[in-house]
């Protein structure tokens, strides 16, 4: 028998509620995926590749053809410029992207900041690697960051600090102050930045996001991650991507080569053909915004509250009008008993408690699941 390194981490909440969800037959709004279909083209385009001679490893950082389509996204939506060839890694993914990004900073005994509630792979990430999770509460409702309360976790042991805009669970996007203040507390100090950005062309009502990439001062310490999936509606593609300064991406490869070594190529070769189109990934939020509204919409008037929500296609419903339930008692009942699965928050912070009484629903669903998904949820 073996000492579990995870001794309290059991089944993620995500598969949880979807198992659940499939159990009662519920509409699911909990796991992060759409139930559409993606762009035939895109769909084609694959088919085309699989004829071809495309099955043998790809190069460990990835084709050079579609690092360049990654630099020119950072080109034609951020204004800025990614050397393709050394900044820039095709990864499985961007849950696998974060644990090497993790595995290249962390030794043991080092702090790491996170803001909570979080992606729920960054502790467990960091703790596989050695290091000692140090949690800053992000403000309620709007979800911001204490900047003074994170100044307060700074010791000589830091070495990391996470950040993820546009946010998961929450769907607060950081300002451009935001990463100002980030670069004036690690100025001077060993502490690199984590990015995770893979919601990073879904923001609404005209809010911008700021990538670290375009900072003057935080882009040569910074991972930045962002994802494939979630941009083309393809999350059981795995296919992510790292871009970083030059010094640390020689170290996030180092670590890539033994996690994965190279990704899926008919998938790489794929996505290069399809994203020489730039349109087709610049719609983004226009499309999500139509989903985000018809939600707030139909809701607007219930038992729920809505909280903010400016980026990522997450809307937190608060419950605190009609339930002091804790979140995953809740969440289980109303799986079972109104048929809409969503996913509670405390699983997201440090000792599964979250002081905000709200659920996520993911709103990346087909017209007739948000219509049936709203009707339901009014029932409460």
């Amino acid at each position: 028998m073996i000492t579990s390194k995870l001794p309290d981490i059991g089944t993620t909440i995500f598969s949880v509620m979807t198992a659940l969800a499939n159990e009662v037959g519920a509409v699911n709004c909990s796991q992060g995926f759409p139930d559409y279909p993606i762009d035939p083209v895109l769909g084609e385009t694959l088919r085309e590749v699989v004829l071809e001679h495309t099955h043998q490893y790809a190069p460990m950082p990835g084709l050079l053809d579609l690092r360049q389509r990654v630099s020119e996204k950072y080109r034609v939506v951020f204004e800025t410029e990614v050397d393709p060839d050394r900044e820039v890694t095709i990864t499985s993914g961007g849950t696998a992207a974060l644990s090497c990004a993790i595995g290249a900073v962390v030794r043991p005994g080092d702090e790491v900041i996170v803001f909570e509630p979080n992606y729920d792979s960054y502790g467990p990430a960091v703790r596989l690697f050695g290091g000692v999770v140090r949690a800053s509460p992000l403000s309620v409702p709007d979800y911001r960051p204490q900047w003074d309360h994170v100044r307060s976790l700074i010791s000589d042991r830091t070495a990391l600090i996470i950040i993820n805009s546009p946010h998961n669970p929450s769907g607060s996007v950081l300002s451009r102050e935001d990463l100002d203040e980030l670069a004036d507390i690690v100025r001077g100090t060993r502490i690199v930045v984590v990015s995770d950005e893979v919601y990073e062309l879904i923001t609404f009502d005209g809010v911008q996001h700021h990538t670290v990439t375009s900072h003057p001062e935080l882009r040569d310490r910074s991972f930045v991650i962002t994802s494939f999936g979630k941009t083309f509606h393809a999350t059981g593609w795995k296919v992510g991507a790292c871009v970083s300064s030059h010094e640390l991406m020689v170290e996030f490869r180092k670590v890539h080569q033994f996690f994965n070594f190279s990704v899926n190529t008919p998938a790489q070769v794929a996505l290069s053909r399809y994203m020489s189109e730039p349109t087709r990934y610049t719609g983004l939020s226009a499309l999500f915004q139509e989903k985000r509204d018809y939600l707030r919409s139909e809701l607007e008037g219930s038992a729920w509250s809505l909280r903010p929500c400016t980026g990522s296609y997450f809307q937190l419903l608060g419950y605190e009008g009609f339930s002091d339930e804790h979140d995953v008692a809740l969440a289980t009942r109303l799986t079972r008993e109104i048929g809409v699965a969503l996913i509670p928050l405390s699983p997201f912070a440090s000792g599964g408690v979250w002081g905000d009484r709200a659920l996520r629903c993911c709103f990346a669903k087909s017209e007739s699941t948000l219509r049936e998904a709203t009707q339901r949820l009014r029932m409460v």
